[in-house]
């Protein structure tokens, strides 16, 4: 049953990553969370491990179909370097309760950002 579930959050998360640039933080870390049963940084890094491959192919497809702007892409990248790796180092510091509740509060103000503004 893991290996079923494990595959099924591949597949959505892989399928919202390619649709809408998400799919490890916002699918896969609350589905491993509640099916596999994985505590939360167990989960942030087994998604982050995921996405890499994720996001090349959903890259490569963009870019064929030309939604890549890859002079912005390229200005983003350092400083998103920068912060993954200084996020990373920060759960060390935050217990996993207070960084699934910040996780929450952060999922539901971008949501609710989405959903009532344009």
């Amino acid at each position: 049953m893991l290996y079923l579930y494990a595959g099924l959050i591949g597949l959505i998360g892989g399928v919202t990553s390619g649709l809408f640039g998400v799919g490890g933080g916002v699918v896969m870390v609350p589905a491993m969370m509640l099916l596999l049963k994985l505590d939360i940084k167990s989960a942030i890094g087994t998604s982050l491990a995921v996405i890499v491959p994720t996001a090349l192919i959903g890259t490569f497809k963009h870019h064929g179909l030309g939604h890549v702007d890859w002079r912005l892409a390229l200005a983003l990248a350092p400083t998103a370097l920068l912060g993954g790796f200084f996020g990373s180092w920060l759960t060390k510091f935050i217990a996993s309760a207070d960084l699934k509740r910040a996780f929450g509060g952060f999922l539901i103000l971008v949501g609710a950002r989405l959903l009532l503004f344009k």
